[in-house]
């Protein structure tokens, strides 16, 4: 009987060894190649952060464009100039800070991202 007991005990011990090795080699659970534990996330997060600040910078790039826009149409004004060349101006100059929040946003056009 005492043979029985310690026949099962090897059996059990062999069975929840194979357990843990399938439960070891299921995909999701093993590390991939060149991983870090505990750092998995961290090229996406500076990825993400890169993004958050350009597109913060690409917000800032066009508010000042607007102010800057209204200041000139201003001094055009009380310089005399005529009312619709002042706010062709200031268009012209609202357009190109937009563009540069775009190039700021998304790289200029020859410029791979990051």
């Amino acid at each position: 009987m005492n043979q029985t007991v310690g026949r099962r005990a090897r059996i059990g011990i062999v069975v929840l060894a194979a357990a843990g090795l399938v439960v070891s080699s299921v995909p999701g659970h093993s590390q991939t190649e060149g991983s870090v534990p505990g750092h998995s996330q961290t090229q996406g997060m500076e990825r993400r952060q890169n993004r958050r600040q350009n597109r913060d910078d690409a917000r800032e790039t066009r508010q000042q464009g607007r102010h800057d826009a209204r200041d000139a149409k201003q001094e055009c004004k009380d310089a005399g100039g005529n009312r619709i060349d002042c706010r062709h101006q200031k268009r012209e100059m609202k357009q190109d800070a937009r563009g540069d929040a775009r190039d700021q946003k998304y790289g200029t056009p020859g410029e791979t991202t990051k």
